[in-house]
């Protein structure tokens, strides 16, 4: 195949990709078990299950936000009794904010109804295509970790 022949396909195939992942995004988020939370607030939750208790500030950096738009998340999620304020145990100038048990009861019922679908489409495959899905899960994981 011809060089260009070749950058053409690789075109296609990062076009073809990034479609796929967009949909799929897509359709997992229309699973959310409750949409009472916005998607931010929802990716904060998901931050602190997966990272425990934080500060504000290191929320803020993970999540990719500035600490103003974090401080407004943490209060609305707060006031729905999801996550907790606790001082910072070596500085008082900072808080420490940690999930309570109702935010981590709805991340796992957020997990459940999404996983709950993604099992539905992946029992519609064959097993040499769920085969091939398990690798590429492999291959996703590693490109999604190259920060660049």
């Amino acid at each position: 195949m011809s060089s260009e022949g070749s950058e053409s396909t690789e075109r296609a195939l990062t076009s073809r990709l990034r479609l796929a992942v967009v949909r799929l995004n897509r359709r997992l988020r229309a699973q959310r078990s409750n949409a009472s939370i916005t998607l931010t607030q929802l990716s904060a939750l998901s931050c602190l299950y997966k990272s425990g208790p934080l500060s504000p500030g290191e929320l803020a950096a993970r999540e990719g936000v500035q600490p103003p738009s974090m401080t407004r998340v943490i209060a609305a999620l707060e006031e729905l009794g999801y996550l907790s304020r606790s001082p910072h145990p070596s500085d008082g100038r900072q808080a420490i904010v940690a999930l309570t048990d109702a935010g981590r009861t709805y991340i796992d019922a957020d997990i459940t109804a999404r996983e709950a679908w993604l099992d539905r489409r992946l029992a519609e495959l064959d097993d040499r295509e769920r085969e091939i899905l398990a690798r590429a899960v492999e291959i996703i994981d590693r490109m999604a970790g190259n920060a660049n």
